[in-house]
């Protein structure tokens, strides 16, 4: 990251903009479409802070945000997502992330608990390479699936597309540019999927940082994750940020940015 940082600003661009000159895209994209990453188990009082904390995303201008299951039994896991849809709305504003933590057969169990509510998408279900059941609850869960978070090659993307069984056109995928070896290797991700009729804009790559926004816009994906107030200072995107119905325009400071992140700032000086 750091070093795409320097050539950007050595070239006198925005990293989006570099991106997009260096891989092809026709145009970047002017604004990406954004959801807020969050959700995780509260220690006390858990369905009041996840309410709050849906709540606080909506207000900031977010239309969808994704929360953490798979750590409590099903049924607690349903009263949370519906704590989140009372507040978010429709099944289509909410996606769920099991964090690869379901065996096969509890995880049939859990997607067809979870087809009713029509989520946005039910993402990192059972073991990254567990092909298998990828392509079974493909083959019988109706909604959007999503993978790609803990898989780190083309070589594991290229089983994915060939074994997973997921559908092109409706399920999404989100593997994480830097943990792909970096851009290089992510792009090599996306051209693979690409050469299989997939489109870039099923495309929400993991992170939920400023470096993932750049690469969603100079890459014209589909959309990338925010961390609005985890991982500080390095979640969300820039001081001053405004989120307008789900979107938002990357940032036209040179490199990735990070000069306009004054906490981020205060720590890279704290360090260096």
């Amino acid at each position: 990251m750091a070093i795409w940082d320097a050539v950007a600003k050595v070239r006198g661009l925005p990293l989006f903009r570099l991106l997009a000159s260096a891989f092809g895209t026709i145009e970047p994209l002017d604004s990406v479409p954004v959801y807020a990453g969050g959700g995780y188990y509260f220690p006390a009082d858990d369905l009041g802070c996840l309410r709050a904390e849906m709540a606080y995303f909506r207000d900031a201008g977010f239309t969808a945000a994704k929360i953490k299951i798979g750590a409590r039994r099903l049924q607690e896991d349903c009263v949370r997502i519906e704590t989140a849809l009372n507040v978010l709305g429709s099944g289509t504003a909410l996606a769920v992330d099991a964090m690869n933590s379901y065996q096969p057969g509890p995880a049939r169990d859990v997607a067809r608990a979870l087809e009713p509510y029509g989520l946005r998408w039910f993402e990192d279900v059972c073991d990254p390479l567990d092909y298998e059941t990828h392509a079974d609850l493909a083959s019988m869960y109706a909604p959007p699936l999503s993978a790609g978070e803990a898989l780190f090659s083309l070589s594991d993307a290229r089983n994915l597309l060939r074994y997973g069984g997921l559908r092109k056109g409706h399920d999404v995928l989100t593997f994480d540019p830097v943990h792909s070896y970096g851009i290089a290797g992510f792009v090599e991700i996306v051209r693979h999927f690409q050469e299989a009729g997939w489109s870039r804009g099923q495309f929400q790559p993991h992170g939920g940082h400023l470096f993932g926004l750049h690469v969603a816009a100079g890459l014209a994906l589909g959309g990338c994750e925010c961390n609005p107030h985890n991982f500080q200072p390095f979640g969300g995107f820039f001081d001053g940020a405004v989120i307008q119905g789900g979107r938002i325009a990357p940032p036209e400071w040179l490199g990735i940015g990070c000069e306009a992140r004054a906490s981020l700032m205060d720590l890279f000086r704290t360090v260096f």
